[in-house]
């Protein structure tokens, strides 16, 4: 074979997974990405929830706000699962579960945020230590200097 056909082989083997990610984003959205659910009660359920759930595309948007298909997709699955009949905590509880603490805008403790919780307590010990033991300098290098 010769070198210009490898290099062409090449380059469509690694076009290849672009093609997937264009397919992905011209799928139709789900059903209840935009629509919302005809009772008003479920619907407020449905959009509080929303509005807890962070969009794992956008991550600075929750997933009532966003425009991304992903956060489509969830909240198409949020309508889905309340109007099934879930509980909104049992459908917050089951996309922890598939995407991660990282979803919820509200990490509850766990093994894996436990670090999120006490560090910036650390955090805050350890610069009141600072303090204090330079207030307490401060104080000493003014009692000997009078």
């Amino acid at each position: 074979m010769s070198r210009a056909l490898w290099l062409w082989a090449l380059a469509l083997v690694a076009l290849l997974p672009l093609a997937g990610l264009r397919a992905q984003d011209a799928l139709p959205p789900a059903p209840y990405a935009y629509t919302q659910l005809e009772d008003p009660a479920l619907e407020a359920k449905a959009t509080a929830l929303m509005h807890t759930l962070r969009c794992l595309k956008c991550q600075s948007q929750s997933i009532a706000d966003s425009d991304a298909p992903m956060a489509g997709d969830m909240r198409h699955q949020v309508r889905s699962r309340i109007l099934a009949g879930e509980e909104p905590e049992a459908v917050r509880a089951w996309l922890i579960e598939r995407y991660g603490d990282y979803v919820s805008y509200s990490p509850e403790v766990s093994q894996t945020t436990w670090p999120l919780f006490v560090i910036p307590a650390l955090l805050l010990l350890a610069a009141l230590a600072v303090l204090l033991r330079r207030l307490g300098r401060a104080r000493s290098d003014e009692g000997e200097a009078a």
